[in-house]
C-alpha cells in the first residue's frame, strides 16, 4: 500500500510537471506562428522557423533515451524545463534581433526541451507500474499512459489559447516573460519533490543500444512517423494561416478554436481505455484505426473542393479528425510502453519519439510549402496519403504480442 501510494504521488508529480511544460509549448507555438505571420513572413518562412525545433527533436529523442537510462529520467525532465525557460527568454529581445536564424536557434532549444520532457514523462510512467504481467498491471499501464498523454494534449490546447490571448492582450514579449516565470517555478518545485535516479538503470547501456533491434518497435515507430506527419502537414501552418487570411478569423478566435480542438483531442485520448471497452490494444487495433482515419482528411478535402461552406466544413471535419486521430495516438502511446522491457523502456521510447519528431518535421516543412503552392486542400490530400502509409506499415504489427512478450520485448 505504501509503495502504491508513493508511486501514485510520483506519477502525479511527473504529470503536473508535464502539464506545466505543455502549457508553454502550446503557447510558444501559437505566439510564433501568429506573431511572425503578422510581421509579414510567408507561410513557408513561418514553417521554416520550426525546422530546427523538429530536427533537434529527432536528435534529442535518439540520445535522450540513452541519457535517461544513464543519469535518471527526473534529471532529463528538469533539463528540458530549464532549456524551455531559456528558449522563451531568448525571444524577448528587441524585434530587430529576431532574424529567421535567431528564432530558429531559439526554437531548436525549445524542440530539445519538449522532447526531453516528453520522453522522460512517458518512460517514467512505465517505471512506476509494478513489474507484473497480470491484467491489472496491463489495465493500470493503459490507463496511466492514456491519462498522461490525453491530459497533456488537452493542456496543449489550453496553451494554444493562452498564447493567442497573451499575444492579443499582453504583447509578444510580456507573454514570453509570463510563461518563463511560471515554468521556472514548476521546475524548482518538482526538482525538490521528485526522487533522484528515477528510471536510471543499474547496468549502463552502450550508445549503440539506442537503436531498436525489435521488429515490432521498428514497425510501430515507422507508422508513428507517417501518422504525425499526416497531422502536421495541414495543422501546423496551413490551418491557422487559412483561418486568418482566407476566413478572416481573429487571433483570439483562432487560438480558442485550436485550443478547444486539442482539448477535445486530449479528452478522447484519456478516455481511450473506456472507448475500447477495456480491450488492450495490439497491432490489429493500430491498423484498423489508421485506415479509418484515412477517410477523414479525404472527406474534408472533397467537401472544400465541392465549395461547401468552408467554416462548417473545417469545424466539423477537424473535430472528427481529432477524435479518430486521438484513438490512433493513444493506441500507439500504449503499445510502445507495453512492448518495451523495463530495462530498456527509456531507450525504446526515445527511439520511437525520434520517429515521431521526424514525422512532425516532415509535416511541418510540407505544411508551409504545400499550403503556399496547393492550398489547404492540397495539405489535406497529403494528410490522407500519409495516414494510408501508416496503415500499411501497421499491417506487419503483431496481434497479441503484449501478452507474451511484455517482459522481453526490446531486451
Amino acid at each position: 500500500m505504501e509503495s502504491s501510494s508513493h508511486n501514485l504521488r510520483n506519477y502525479l508529480l511527473i504529470t503536473g510537471g508535464y502539464w506545466a511544460f505543455t502549457l508553454t509549448d502550446g503557447a510558444i507555438r501559437m505566439l510564433v506562428v501568429l506573431y511572425f505571420h503578422l510581421l509579414g513572413y510567408s507561410p513557408f518562412e513561418v514553417a521554416m522557423l520550426f525546422l530546427f525545433y523538429e530536427f533537434f527533436g529527432i536528435v534529442t529523442n535518439l540520445v535522450g533515451g540513452w541519457l535517461g537510462a544513464c543519469i535518471g529520467l527526473n534529471r532529463i525532465m528538469h533539463m528540458g524545463m530549464g532549456l524551455q525557460v531559456l528558449a522563451l527568454l531568448m525571444l524577448t529581445v528587441p524585434e530587430a534581433w529576431l532574424s529567421v536564424a535567431y528564432v530558429m536557434v531559439a526554437q531548436a532549444l525549445s524542440g530539445i526541451a519538449k522532447d526531453l520532457n516528453k520522453m522522460s514523462a512517458k518512460a517514467g510512467v512505465k517505471t512506476l507500474v509494478p513489474q507484473d504481467s497480470d491484467i491489472h498491471s496491463d489495465s493500470r499501464l493503459f490507463k496511466w499512459v492514456a491519462m498522461l498523454t490525453g491530459s497533456k494534449n488537452a493542456l496543449k490546447g489550453v496553451g494554444f489559447f493562452l498564447g493567442a490571448l497573451l499575444l492579443e492582450f499582453a504583447g509578444f514579449r510580456n507573454a514570453l516573460l509570463i510563461l518563463a516565470s511560471g515554468l521556472l517555478f514548476v521546475l524548482l518545485l518538482t526538482a525538490i519533490m521528485l526522487p533522484h535516479g528515477l528510471g536510471k538503470t543499474k547496468n549502463k547501456p552502450t550508445f549503440t543500444q539506442i537503436f531498436s533491434n525489435t521488429s515490432a518497435i521498428n514497425g510501430l515507430s515507422a507508422a508513428r512517423f507517417f501518422l504525425f506527419g499526416a497531422r502536421d502537414v495541414w495543422f501546423v501552418v496551413g490551418l491557422p494561416v487559412f483561418l486568418f487570411s482566407v476566413l478572416g478569423w481573429r487571433f483570439s478566435e483562432i487560438g480558442a478554436f485550436l485550443a478547444l480542438w486539442v482539448i477535445v483531442y486530449g479528452i478522447v485520448q484519456s478516455c481511450a481505455p473506456m472507448i475500447l471497452r477495456g480491450h488492450h490494444p495490439d497491432g490489429k487495433t493500430a491498423r484498423w484505426w489508421a485506415f479509418a482515419l484515412v477517410l477523414v482528411p479525404a472527406a474534408i478535402a472533397l467537401a472544400l473542393q465541392q465549395e461547401l461552406e468552408p467554416n462548417r466544413v473545417i469545424i466539423i471535419g477537424l473535430f472528427v479528425f481529432g477524435v479518430v486521430f486521438a484513438i490512433n495516438s493513444a493506441v500507439h502511446s500504449y503499445l510502445i510502453v507495453a512492448w518495451s522491457g523495463y530495462d530498456k523502456v527509456s531507450m525504446n521510447v526515445g527511439f520511437y519519439y525520434m520517429a515521431n519528431a521526424g514525422g512532425r518535421l516532415t509535416g511541418t516543412v510540407l505544411s508551409g510549402w504545400i499550403y503556399q503552392t496547393q492550398g489547404l486542400v492540397g495539405c489535406l490530400w497529403w494528410s490522407a496519403a500519409f495516414v494510408f502509409v501508416a496503415g500499411l506499415l501497421s499491417l506487419r504489427l503483431p496481434a497479441g504480442m503484449k501478452k507474451t512478450h511484455s517482459r522481453r520485448v526490446g531486451t
